[in-house]
């Protein structure tokens, strides 16, 4: 016998699973596997919560679970995922369209997860300042401040990218 709460969150999942690791992925600056992480630790206190859930709107709740659990996991004393290679990797080769992708979403991984958030959820999402003030629970001037300031750093990590790598992929 299926549960309705059950039935309503399973329904809420399939409808927008692919939208919050879109917003994960982005907020890690493309780090697939942190994204995943994140998607599910905001699908499981979405579960947890789900009965409460009710008044609240549902996407703002969920995008700022995305954030407050990158933050989290930013702040961890030990980092749980461990690099190692044992020679430096090179940028993966693309399509140019991707490339382009590669380097927005490396450049936005070198951000500050607040600034980050910000930037995502209102040129990604499309969210507008006081939607995002309120997802991130601050105010809109800080939006505006944060979102400027980053904006002007990937100008400048994505103009380096370019530098950088122009040439290098044959």
């Amino acid at each position: 016998m299926r549960n309705p709460r059950d039935e309503e969150f399973q329904e809420y999942v399939r409808r927008r699973r692919e939208t919050l690791l879109k917003i994960a992925t982005a907020l890690t600056g493309g780090d697939q596997h942190l994204a995943e992480d994140l998607v599910q630790v905001c699908l499981t206190k979405l579960y947890l919560a789900w009965p409460r859930l009710r008044t609240v709107k549902l996407d703002g709740y969920a995008r700022r679970v995305l954030v407050n659990a990158l933050i989290d996991d930013k702040r961890g004393l030990v980092r749980r995922r461990e690099q190692a290679w044992a020679e430096v990797p090179d940028r993966p080769q693309s399509t140019e369209a991707d490339g382009d992708r590669y380097g927005l979403l490396e450049a936005l991984g070198q951000l500050p997860p607040g600034m980050r958030a910000a930037v995502v959820l209102r040129h990604v999402e499309g969210l507008s300042t006081e939607e995002t003030a309120d997802a991130l629970r601050c105010s809109a001037g800080n939006v505006k401040s944060q979102t400027a300031r980053g904006l002007a750093r990937l100008r400048d990590l994505v103009g380096d990218l370019n530098h950088t790598y122009s040439g290098d992929i044959e």
